[in-house]
């Protein structure tokens, strides 16, 4: 597997990871677990971002 859709793969499972602990967060009223959600969702973007920059460049 290519090193741009491992990134891309990656990506994606950090968002979807990082959406459920954010709206787990806000079900429970925990406000650190929301917060590291929308971290986590956040660093998956750039992951997926990565992968897309590394398959324009042939990688």
């Amino acid at each position: 597997m290519k090193s741009s859709t491992k990134d891309n793969a990656k990506g994606k499972m950090n968002q979807v990871k990082g959406k459920s602990k954010e709206v787990a967060g806000k079900a429970v009223g925990n406000r650190d677990l929301e917060l590291e959600g929308k971290v986590e969702n956040q660093e998956g973007k750039v992951q997926e971002k990565v992968g897309g920059v590394k398959k324009g460049m042939g990688k």
